[in-house]
Parts: structure tokens; C-alpha cells; sequence
């Protein structure tokens, strides 16, 4: 195995590792935390296999900015974590017993892949190229989702704002 294949398996372990550890959290601060460490593993995963521009945009976008608007939704609802389990050992069985068999069609899939000993060859694109594309082709699901992220800021303010306060116009 070559040193770019075991940083690979590393990283991605550290990715599976960090996003499994963010869904199993009661805590929802440390639950972003984790998920910011799983962005930068896929950050480091893209900067391996040869995609710099979409590294930098991933620390960026994802464990940047989206991940603070996150933070900041975590602390305007003030959500109090339970000391309790989430759930119980019954609740966790079949989750488990689909987990694993996913992963083990996912390892035999794997070993199994016809060319699966080739390695790809290196694609690159600069990053003029890749935003003349995206642009281009994919103007329309941009705003679609800058409009979302708005929406949700939106609701997060709204979420916050009311909490604990009579509403607008005398309502209770």
C-alpha cells in the first residue's frame, strides 16, 4: 500500500469516526464541533486526491460558514442537553444490524469491482474552468439554495426570538 492510499483510509476513518461520534451526541455544541472535524477530513480527502479548489471551498463553505450559522442556531433555541441516553438498547438493534450489513455490501462491493486494482488517473480543473461550469450549468440550484439557507436563518431568528416572550400583537 502506497502512502497516499493509507492517508486516505486514515482520513476517511477519521471522517466515519467524527460523523458517527457528531449523530451520537446529546451535547449539541460538540455534535457541530465533530461535524466540523468530519468537514475538514473531507477537506483533506479532496486536497489528496487532487482537487485543491474544492478542499479550500469545503473549509470555507462548510466548516466555516455554514457551520457558525449552525453554532449560532445551537445558541439563539437554547436547547439544554438531557443527561439521559438517547435512546434505548431495542431502539439501537435494528440501526446496528442495518449499519452493518450496509457495510458489508459496501467492503464486498468493494473488493469485488471489476478495475477495482487500476488506480484512476488524476483529473484536474482550474478553478476559472470550474466556475465557468458551475455558473453556467448550475446557476439555478445555487439560488435555490442561497434561498434555503436564508429561509433557515429566518426560522432560526424566529426560533429564538419567541422563546419565552409573549408575541407580537398581544397573542399568548
Amino acid at each position: 500500500m502506497t502512502l497516499q492510499g493509507f492517508l486516505f483510509y486514515l482520513i476517511s476513518a477519521v471522517i466515519v469516526a467524527s460523523t458517527g461520534i457528531a449523530v451520537t451526541r446529546r451535547n449539541l455544541v460538540h455534535a457541530v464541533v465533530y461535524l466540523i472535524l468530519s468537514f475538514l477530513g473531507t477537506a483533506l480527502l479532496f486536497y489528496l486526491l487532487g482537487a485543491p479548489l474544492l478542499a479550500a471551498l469545503e473549509v470555507i463553505i462548510y466548516a466555516g460558514a455554514i457551520m457558525v450559522l449552525f453554532l449560532f442556531v445551537v445558541i439563539m433555541i437554547k436547547v439544554e442537553s438531557q443527561k439521559e441516553l438517547m435512546a434505548s438498547a431495542g431502539q439501537w438493534a435494528p440501526a446496528a444490524v442495518i449499519a452493518g450489513a450496509y457495510v458489508l455490501v459496501t467492503f464486498l462491493m468493494v473488493l469485488s469491482a471489476p478495475g477495482a486494482e487500476t488506480p484512476l488517473g488524476m483529473l484536474r480543473a482550474s478553478p476559472r474552468d470550474f466556475a465557468l461550469y458551475v455558473f453556467q450549468h448550475h446557476w439555478f440550484l445555487i439560488e435555490v439554495v442561497s434561498l434555503l439557507l436564508l429561509i433557515a436563518l429566518m426560522g432560526a431568528l424566529r426560533l429564538g426570538k419567541g422563546r419565552g416572550k409573549a408575541s407580537i400583537g398581544g397573542e399568548a
